[in-house]
């Protein structure tokens, strides 16, 4: 990511390609065994995509609904949205505060096939993250700041809210995959 963090949808949605550029190029220097390999106690780089998988299509799957279903739902925000910053930091208080995935950690699933496992998550993780980027295309800028939608550790966020959440979340993830493979070297 650039050094000033996104404020525009047209900024997110830069960043947001970016990053599934940078990100692809980070999982496919795993070897596949790698790939799959927990790192110590912890989630493999394969467990760590399907977690974003998982929770990425979940903010494009909100975003493509209608907007009244969403108010509806939600709510329209009583407030500014927050800064990238801003947002980041609640999140990671959240997250030492104890928060975890929850039903978005990955299923415990597997395949004879690692190869082609692997192809297939690496798809899907693209397929979510282009959707995601084509859904944002419906929202104004306005419209960001109005509606909200629901987040396990947040609560009620704006939409704006939840594309940087969803953005430091994918940055977040393969920072933390680096660190705990430094850890353990």
């Amino acid at each position: 990511m650039s050094l000033d963090p996104p404020r525009t949808r047209d900024e997110i949605v830069g960043a947001l390609a970016q990053h599934q550029i940078d990100s692809d190029a980070y999982w496919t220097e795993f070897t596949t065994d790698e790939f799959f390999r927990p790192i110590g106690s912890s989630w493999s780089p394969s467990e760590a995509v399907r977690h974003l998988t998982k929770s990425t299509r979940a903010v494009a799957k909100g975003l493509r609904y209608p907007k009244i279903l969403l108010r509806v739902m939600f709510g329209a925000s009583s407030r500014p949205s927050v800064s990238y910053d801003a947002l980041r930091t609640r999140y990671q208080k959240a997250l030492d505060d104890g928060g975890r995935a929850g039903r978005f950690a990955p299923s415990a699933r597997s395949s004879d096939d690692l190869e082609a496992w692997r192809k297939s998550i690496m798809r899907e993780f693209a397929d979510v993250q282009t959707d995601l980027r084509t859904a944002m295309s419906r929202w104004s800028e306005n419209q960001l700041d109005r509606l909200q939608m629901p987040h396990p550790l947040l609560g009620k966020l704006t939409v704006r809210e939840m594309l940087f959440f969803t953005l430091y979340h994918l940055q977040h993830h393969v920072a933390v995959v680096k660190r705990r493979l430094a850890e353990l070297h």
